[in-house]
């Protein structure tokens, strides 16, 4: 992995309270640079515990990987030997975890994450307990426990953990988008995904419907009002402004297309009916 430096200054009190040293903290999460730098964000869906299909994911150009683990039954076990196998892929482990508990936090950290996508925050203290079981202290309260992380991140992962890890708080119901602008401005929250689907099975509303459409410019406007990142389903890249963070296309849906290419490219004929040409200008398909 690409491993940069921040200087970042650190605080001791001492008598008449000013701040004296300095420190280097490593930033080797690639998707808080990017992020930083304004850039837009990917990440590949994982719902498989195969190794293999996890690492041609991630050596596939996406940003990150989504690991799923609300909506599929991975184990950690699963998900600690994909991330170990593919150690050195570009795309950073993320796990949207099944709910902000300590041990699913403690857990997922521990075998080398370095986002946390929490599911259906609607209360504070949901995305507070996030927060606070992802850092160490004095930010948070992860105990420093055993796990495949340094072996991964480096010698000085305890030192610089705080500043790479990051919260992707999800929003997918009505009582979240009541509580944005809390979640949005709360330390320690890095993007705010808007759940497309959800939030249209929640509302009973579809995107274009007006009211649908007021929830999600709320969301939006409230976190970059905040500064943070604001993200959302893939097709939303090229139609929607403002947004910088995406989920990609499950393993099962680019094995569909990359087959479908593959034999597009052997016989541009082999999908389309006789008599159709596959360019404009060019033979049409024979019967």
């Amino acid at each position: 992995m690409r491993r940069t430096t921040l200087l970042m200054l650190t605080a001791a009190v001492l008598g008449g309270g000013a701040p004296v040293g300095a420190q280097d903290v490593e930033i080797f999460n690639t998707v808080l640079e990017k992020i930083r730098r304004g850039e837009q964000v990917v990440g590949g869906t994982i719902d498989t515990p195969d190794p293999d299909i996890y690492c041609a994911a991630a050596n596939a150009g996406f940003d990150f990987m989504w690991i799923e683990m609300q909506h599929s039954p991975l184990s950690y076990t699963q998900v600690a030997d994909m991330i170990w196998a593919c150690r050195d892929a570009p795309a950073i482990p993320f796990i949207r975890i099944p709910a902000p508990t300590e041990g699913d936090i403690q857990k997922a950290t521990d075998i080398g994450a370095l986002g946390i996508i929490v599911p259906m925050v609607d209360s504070m203290d949901e995305i507070r307990d996030a927060v606070t079981y992802a850092h160490y202290p004095p930010m948070g309260k992860r105990s420093q426990g055993g796990g495949q992380y340094g072996a991964i991140w480096g010698r000085n992962y305890r030192q610089a953990a705080n500043e790479n890890i990051m919260v992707v708080a999800m929003i997918e119901q009505p009582e979240g988008v009541d509580i944005i602008d809390q979640v949005a401005n709360l330390e320690g929250v890095d993007v705010v995904f808007v759940a497309s689907s959800d939030l249209s099975s929640f509302t009973g509303r579809r995107q274009g419907d007006p009211q649908y459409e007021a929830l999600v410019t709320r969301v939006r406007d409230t976190t970059l009002a905040a500064g943070k990142a604001v993200g959302g389903p893939l097709g939303w890249m090229t139609s929607r402004e403002g947004y910088s963070f995406f989920q990609g296309p499950s393993a099962q849906a680019l094995i569909r297309t990359g087959g479908r290419v593959t034999l597009e490219e052997a016989d541009p004929c082999r999908f389309l009916p006789p008599g159709t040409a596959p360019v404009p200008g060019e033979d049409p398909c024979e019967e």
